[in-house]
């Protein structure tokens, strides 16, 4: 039989009364779940009821107890009261109510009420940016040359084709170059001819010379016209809307005499006959180039051949170079300041004829440059090289 000592016995008396005392406790019900808690979890730090204490196990309780105690603190925290405001929704009218203005609307909103003239309706609020839309002009007018203005430029301003403005205005019409500031000019509404009618006009007839239907003519508001038998006052101006005239060249008395037998024969590939800048292009009423440069450039040859005419001419060419390069083509050089050929002489391609003017009806220094084809304007764009 084993013996034990008496501090043993003691030992576990006192152990047997502890656990008695603690299996007391929890079975007490007048104890709160706090004070049960705290007796449990000190029987469990001293160990009693485990096989085995370890670190581990006590990191584990120290991690609960923190977790339970953040628990109780969080319980005690009142969060703030959140309040979402629901949108001040305006209802719509029942269909029988009167009907609601932007004014009303407005006010509803807290805004300033907008001015109505009748209760009642509903009104639109003034747009500060409008555009208004091109409207077309209905009337002839009346402009005046600016300095640096041009055929084109004038036409363009105006939504014109340049034939326009050249077949309303007459001195314009025998000469494109004649285009001085202070001029005015007739601009019309639209595309067309600007006629002025003579004795014995018809608009039958009208309709015929300018290539339009009759109704064209009749139908054009500014015209004032009811009729196609209607009579045409001698004087008066009608607008031919689409109307075309034909284009007349200019012409000049040439030399018709021998070809020279030292005359040189062109190669049919020209060169630029004066330095500067284009100052109008080649077009239906300007079948030429107008080349602006300095009084007194050097003017050359644009290729080989003999002079044909050499001196003034009254048609507002002015002082004016004519060279055939007996292959078909013939060059014009107008405006001229000086002249250094005469009429059957041979020149060379690239050879100084003459200096840069302003002769004849021209507007500033510059050299008319034409080349014909058996009497045929060509664009010398498609020849110069």
């Amino acid at each position: 039989m084993p013996s034990h000592s008496p501090h043993q016995a003691n030992t576990d008396a006192s152990s047997t009364a502890e656990g008695a005392l603690s299996e007391d406790v929890f079975a007490d019900d007048s104890w709160n779940p706090g004070r049960r808690f705290w007796l449990r979890l000190r029987r469990e730090l001293s160990g009693e009821g485990a096989d085995r204490f370890t670190p581990v196990r006590l990191a584990s309780h120290l991690a609960l107890v923190g977790v339970v105690v953040g628990l109780l603190l969080l319980s005690k925290t009142q969060l703030p009261e959140w309040r979402i405001e629901k949108p001040d929704i305006l209802s719509a009218p029942p269909p029988t109510a009167t009907p609601v203005s932007l004014s009303q609307l407005v006010v509803a909103r807290g805004g300033a009420a907008a001015p109505s003239s009748s209760a009642g309706s509903l009104m639109r609020m003034a747009v500060p940016f409008t555009t208004i839309p091109e409207r077309p002009r209905l009337d002839v007018e009346t402009y005046v040359v600016q300095p640096g203005d041009t055929v084109f430029g004038i036409a363009k301003k105006f939504n014109l084709q340049p034939e326009t403005l050249m077949w309303s205005n007459r001195n314009l019409e025998l000469n494109p170059d004649l285009l001085r500031v202070g001029d005015e000019l007739t601009i019309l509404p639209v595309d067309g001819v600007y006629h002025k009618v003579e004795k014995g006009d018809t608009i039958s007839a009208l309709a015929k010379k300018y290539k339009v239907k009759p109704a064209a003519i009749i139908g054009f508001e500014w015209n004032k016209l009811e009729d196609a038998n209607q009579p045409l006052q001698p004087g008066t101006y009608l607008i031919i809307p689409g109307g075309k005239k034909p284009f007349i060249p200019r012409t000049v008395s040439i030399y018709r005499g021998p070809i020279p037998k030292n005359a040189k024969r062109g190669t049919g590939a020209f060169v630029w006959p004066v330095s500067g800048t284009i100052t109008q292009q080649y077009w239906n009423g300007h079948r030429a180039l107008d080349i602006g440069s300095w009084m007194g450039n050097p003017v050359v040859a644009a290729d080989s051949g003999y002079v044909v005419f050499a001196g003034w001419d009254k048609s507002g060419y002015g002082n004016l170079i004519v060279i055939d390069h007996g292959n078909g083509y013939r060059t014009y050089y107008a405006h001229l300041s000086r002249i250094f050929v005469r009429r059957g002489e041979s020149v060379g391609k690239g050879q100084r004829i003459g200096s840069v003017g302003s002769s004849g009806n021209s507007t500033g220094p510059h050299l008319h440059f034409e080349i014909r084809f058996r009497n045929v304007q060509r664009n010398p764009f498609g020849f110069l090289r």
